[in-house]
């Protein structure tokens, strides 16, 4: 095993407060200390160090935990993660293997404590139920930063790395209303996910807040279950229950697939389309416009490689450049944009395969 850093802060730099929500494109620019790119162009695949936080130091090893990889999404958050560890010779990232169990994702958390690893970048199953084994770990004096499901205790991490929920049915909102063009009779369908879930609650509580300030409200809406076959199905009678429709925002991309498969098979092109998550098929056809897709909200299936960026500035006892403040924040969460034809190309090269 690498040797251990023994000077750098843990459990010292918990009492940071400072909350950031910062674009996903950003964070990475903040982290590694990217140059800033031109508006329009893609993301470059080798980071230009401007500052020393890029500059090699003592080994980090951080232990990775994350569901098992049967959604795109999911499968993104894995590979990104990775991709990012080899971007630094001084991290070691070790890789449990993806889990749907709560049982054994705690045990690979109790693996990565008696391994004594440096941190441990997490995406848990179910927050609460990782709580006992996180603080556990923040207490052997690893730092634990938690990606996407929160815990349900804030000594359980000393970093959090959130997408937006709430925030990406605003931006879905906000685009339909501006598309509609204040038409105060126009029909907007909303295709959800699984409704027991807050996130879903989050982003439908985020689009009707943003369709009541252009004076809309939501006409038809369902529920699916983040799967292509429950996205097909919630969408057949959607259609059938409304014959016609101005906008439809789809919450998730991978749904998706059978959402579109749903609409082909109605023949419906009357209305045009909202996705959720920024999956890359979805870019592809908005930047082909050659369907209902017009949007997609982007959800980052980045969170955890920024996790792995965090861990090793947090470790190093570095901060972020971008900040005047000292340290890491508690807290980041990522923007929720809007990609459309005018802007795809910025984001392709950072989606998911649905």
């Amino acid at each position: 095993m690498s040797a251990r850093l023994t000077t750098s802060p843990r459990r010292g730099l918990l009492a940071l407060t400072t909350t950031v929500a910062v674009g996903a494109l950003v964070l990475a620019g903040c982290t590694s200390n990217e140059a800033p790119q031109a508006e329009g162009t893609a993301a470059s695949s080798a980071p230009a160090a401007v500052s020393d936080n890029d500059d090699d130091g003592d080994t980090v090893v951080i232990g990775f935990s994350a569901p098992a990889a049967d959604h795109g999404w999911m499968g993104a958050i894995t590979s990104a993660a990775k991709a990012e560890a080899e971007k630094y010779p001084d991290v070691e990232l070790r890789v449990a293997e993806g889990t749907n169990d709560v049982s054994l994702q705690i045990s690979q958390i109790e693996t990565f404590i008696n391994d004594k690893v440096d941190a441990i970048v997490l995406l848990p199953f179910d927050g609460a139920a990782l709580t006992e084994v996180a603080t556990q770990a923040m207490d052997a004096g690893i730092t634990v930063i938690n990606v996407d499901r929160e815990f349900s205790s804030p000594f359980a991490a000393r970093t959090t790395v959130l997408g937006d929920n709430y925030g990406m049915g605003v931006s879905a909102g906000t685009y339909i209303c501006e598309e509609l063009g204040g038409n105060a009779d126009a029909v907007v369908a909303e295709i959800a996910g699984i409704d027991s879930l807050p996130l879903t609650q989050d982003r439908s509580q985020g689009f009707s807040d943003a369709l009541s300030d252009c004076g809309l409200t939501v006409s038809n809406r369902v529920a699916a279950d983040f799967t292509i076959q429950g996205g097909e199905t919630a969408t057949a009678n959607l259609l059938q229950a409304a014959p016609k429709i101005d906008a439809i925002w789809n919450h998730d991309d991978d749904q998706g697939v059978g959402v579109l498969a749903a609409i082909d098979s109605a023949g419906r092109d009357e209305f045009f389309m909202v996705g959720g998550a920024g999956s890359a098929n979805v870019m592809e056809s908005i930047k082909a416009g050659d369907s209902v897709l017009q949007a997609t909200v982007v959800y980052p299936s980045t969170q955890a490689a920024d996790g792995i960026k965090l861990a090793r500035l947090i470790v190093q006892g570095k901060s972020m450049s971008d900040l005047g403040s000292l340290g890491v924040p508690r807290q980041v969460q990522l923007y929720a944009p809007v990609v459309t034809q005018e802007n795809v190309d910025l984001y392709l090269p950072s989606a998911f395969q649905s």
